[in-house]
């Protein structure tokens, strides 16, 4: 399908896939600190992947009330990207001196701290926080991480990703505009919760491998809580340009142009 699209609009669009698609946590990580993440693999409990499953969901329950549910609408307004890196970098710093056992203190906060910059981005992009989609879409990020080792090449692009959350947001999105953000309507934020955390919680695990090195330290820790941020703040700025063009050029179009 061809589109009469402005030049400007042309590169938001390239700038976003560039952002989306360019390689994943892990590949950051390994390229900053100069040595490859899997010998902090090797360091982490042989259960870490239950463990990490519950601290991701539970995190990001609490992180989703605290800021995203939480911020006024100011559509336009620029996002405060530079303070909220300075706050994970602060939580990494903790984490990466007392190791492991903070993960289950720092996560929640350093996520909080994440998705309320999200939010702003989102916000920047002429999105209404009020909308109960522009929150969820919010969360839909923590989901983009990149391209990864486990994904496989039919999961891993953006739109393949929005397809396989877009039923669960859907849902939630109607149940949260009919009922609100009352107990009774928690079921389903969890549901979708478990769908994204599965995906961010590979993010988290790759973030914990490479803070488990022991050469790594608080300064280390800070280091890389700020590369997580800024990993993230990429993708939702490429989420939300790509949102925001869907918006004036209709979804079917600029996916089509996206994959060219």
């Amino acid at each position: 399908m061809d589109i009469l699209i402005t030049e400007a609009d042309r590169r938001e669009l390239q700038l976003a896939r560039h952002l989306l698609e360019h390689p994943g946590l892990a590949a950051r990580i390994t390229h900053v600190i100069g040595m490859p993440i899997e010998k902090g693999m090797e360091r982490l409990p042989k259960n870490w992947s239950v463990q990490i499953g519950k601290i991701t969901r539970a995190a990001l329950l609490r992180a989703s009330m605290a800021a995203i549910f939480t911020l006024k609408d100011a559509p336009g307004k620029a996002s405060s990207d530079k303070w909220h890196k300075l706050g994970v970098a602060a939580t990494g710093g903790i984490s990466g001196f007392f190791g492991l056992t903070a993960l289950a203190i720092e996560l929640p906060v350093s996520t909080t701290i994440m998705l309320r910059s999200i939010a702003e981005i989102a916000r920047s992009q002429g999105e209404s926080i009020s909308n109960p989609e522009t929150k969820l879409a919010c969360l839909e990020v923590l989901a983009l991480g990149g391209s990864t080792q486990s994904d496989d090449a039919t999961g891993s692009g953006y739109y393949a990703v929005r397809a396989l959350l877009s039923k669960s947001i859907s849902e939630a999105a109607e149940f949260v505009v009919e009922r609100g953000l009352a107990e009774k309507g928690a079921p389903v934020l969890v549901r979708l919760i478990a769908v994204i955390s599965q995906r961010f919680g590979i993010q988290i695990t790759e973030k914990a491998a490479a803070q488990a090195i022991p050469a790594i330290g608080a300064a280390g820790g800070a280091l890389i809580n700020t590369i997580f941020m800024d990993h993230f703040q990429d993708m939702a700025k490429g989420h939300f340009i790509v949102r925001r063009l869907e918006r004036k050029y209709g979804k079917e179009a600029i996916q089509d142009l996206y994959g060219k």
